[in-house]
């Protein structure tokens, strides 16, 4: 197999728009941040990006990187059907079951503006539970309306794009069974966010669970308030103050990801 661990690429910001290369920068700290806390499977599972201004195209990582080497001319532009728009120059392809993933709902939803999907330890176990997420916390109540979608096997099958759509409906957040979790945000930030938020409610769930304990589960009253003041318009738009915090650590740790 060919060595490309020295592959060296040229920076692409001065051969895409102004809104394409925030974009890019987004995702790359996107990339950073999913490795940063633990949620990233070696060079599996993909965080995507649509491309302002450009319909049908969205950013995805080379397959073959690792998440703390990405940076914003390393990914890779495709359109809905897998062809490579703008390649790197990384040396390295994309990798079919997250074209599949990504692109259906890309293509399904046209409100959204990032996909995040995670194979974490966490996420998974949730995902082989029958109970799936239960509202045991307050980061759990959030999802109010999460979804999820049965486990076909690797997804590698168009045929099964229909169906990941129809399963994540309108919700931010689905749970794949026996597999892992996947957001969908407006923004980079937001499914960042979202999916930050929904790994520490798996996390929490596991650790609760491990007790053998009685579970607290509170009123489905209270379960439904606090979904409610989580919705839009209710409180703050999230990421109004995560988003630069974040990117502000990146910048303190490895300011590469802009490059």
């Amino acid at each position: 197999m060919t060595d490309l661990s020295a592959a060296s690429i040229g920076s692409l910001r001065g051969k895409v728009s102004a809104q394409e290369w925030q974009a890019r920068v987004d995702l790359a700290a996107c990339y950073r941040l999913v490795a940063h806390f633990g949620m990233n499977d070696l060079i599996y599972n993909h965080a995507t990006a649509r491309v302002p201004g450009e319909e049908g195209h969205f950013l995805i990582n080379p397959y073959g990187y690792a998440y703390e080497e990405i940076t914003a001319s390393s990914l890779v532009k495709i359109d809905f059907d897998g062809r490579v728009v703008l390649d790197s120059g990384t040396g390295y392809g994309i990798n079919r079951a997250g074209f599949v993933i990504h692109s259906a709902i890309h293509r399904g939803r046209a409100d959204v503006g990032c996909v995040i999907h995670t194979h974490s330890g966490a996420g998974m176990a949730v995902s082989a539970l029958k109970c799936g997420l239960l509202p045991l916390t307050q980061n759990a109540m959030f999802f109010g309306a999460i979804a999820y979608h049965d486990y076909e096997g690797p997804a590698i099958d168009l045929d099964e794009q229909q169906r990941l759509v129809r399963d994540l409906g309108g919700a931010a957040a689905m749970i794949l069974r026996n597999h892992g979790l996947l957001t969908a945000g407006r923004t980079v930030c937001e499914a960042f966010v979202v999916m930050h938020w929904l790994e520490r409610a798996c996390q929490a769930q596991l650790m609760a669970l491990a007790c053998n304990a009685e579970l607290n589960l509170p009123a489905a009253r209270t379960i439904a308030l606090t979904n409610e003041r989580y919705q839009p318009g209710q409180r703050r738009g999230i990421t109004e103050l995560e988003w630069p915090a974040m990117l502000r650590m990146l910048e303190r740790r490895d300011p590469s990801f802009r490059e």
